[in-house]
Order: C-alpha cells, then structure tokens, then sequence
C-alpha cells in the first residue's frame, strides 16, 4: 500500500497535532454504520498502536493501518485537504473513498 499527502494535506495535518505526541492512523471506523463493509476512513491521533496496525511510510512520515481493514482500501491512496469544505479527503486514482474525511484527537 502506498500513502501520499498532498502539501496542502501534510500542512493541515501538521498543524493539528503540532506539540502533540502519538500516532497517525488512517482508521477505518465500522462503528454505528450497520456492517463492516459501510465503514467510513478517518484520521486518527491515538496514543497507542494496536497489535493489528501496520507501518506505512509515506513522503511525509507514517501513517498506521490496520492490517485486518486493508481489503477496503486501494493500493494507491492520496490524502488531499479540501480549503472549501475544510475537510480531509482520501482518495486513489480510481475513486474517492471518502471526500469529506474527519481528523479525531483521540489522545488523552
């Protein structure tokens, strides 16, 4: 699996966890959506990694996934910030797997 922030993206996302410690995760969250395949990608600041997570290392340091929620996910992702919906936005080549993708502190 390959990550790439746009510049814009890595800026945004600097900024949101400037003087924080913790990992970035590229989540897919299955919680309130019905079944595992209606999950929605966000991003996460956790202060711990699961046994599960998995290292990716992309052109601005890591990002962790979980390797049991890959198969939702394309080969070639690229995470954008949208300066209109001030949002994130992951996308591949062949589609958007999410446009309006949320940023979640969750460290203590």
């Amino acid at each position: 699996m390959e990550i790439t922030l746009t510049e814009l993206a890595a800026e945004k996302l600097s900024g949101r966890i400037a003087g924080k410690d913790g990992f970035i995760k590229l989540k897919y969250d299955i919680d309130g959506c019905g079944c595992v395949v209606s999950g929605v990608a966000a991003l996460w600041l956790v202060d711990e990694l699961d046994e599960d997570d998995r290292e990716i290392k992309t052109n601005t340091g890591s990002i962790y996934v979980e390797k049991s929620k890959e198969v939702f996910l394309d080969e070639n992702l690229t995470i954008d910030f949208s300066e209109k919906a001030n949002c994130y936005q992951l996308k591949s080549p062949n589609q958007y797997l999410n446009p309006r993708m949320s940023f979640i502190d969750k460290t203590k």
